[in-house]
């Protein structure tokens, strides 16, 4: 996991990343992960709070969890579809428990970029990580 860590760090290099999640314990293990990749890292406990940190903030990328209180995933993802605050393309990961079809579904007609599902393995969400931050350059982030 080190080698990939430090592909990763090199493909992260002035990339910010909001990492939205409402379980204490993932989002503290993830966060920590995250911190060892990105400059700038913005942690937020629910979707509302993450909607608020990614208005001001605007980073160039979104992990989130669906259900979560006071703005499920879903409703942050419509906001950064329909009203995004920026013209530059942001890649979002979901990684959630949802894992019926319908949920990927709705994903994919919200317009996420990549879905996990949980439990997954941090290998996993770094595999994520390393596909969007590949396209970053197709996009001009």
């Amino acid at each position: 996991m080190n080698e990939q860590l430090k592909e990763l760090r090199v493909l992260a290099e002035d990339i910010s990343v909001l990492y939205v999640e409402d379980n204490l314990l993932l989002r503290q293990n993830v966060e920590q992960l995250l911190q060892k990749l990105f400059t700038n890292v913005f942690v937020a406990e629910d979707g509302l709070e993450g909607y608020q940190i990614f208005t001001q903030h605007k980073p160039k990328l979104v992990i989130t969890d669906i259900n979560m209180p006071k703005m499920d995933g879903w409703a942050v993802l419509s906001q950064l579809r329909h009203n995004p605050p920026t013209k530059r393309w942001q890649p979002v990961i979901i990684v959630s428990a949802q894992n019926e079809l319908d949920s990927f579904k709705k994903g994919v007609n919200l317009e996420a970029d990549h879905y996990l599902t949980k439990p997954c393995q941090i290998e996993d969400i770094l595999k994520a990580i390393r596909l969007m931050l590949s396209l970053v350059p197709q996009h001009n982030i």
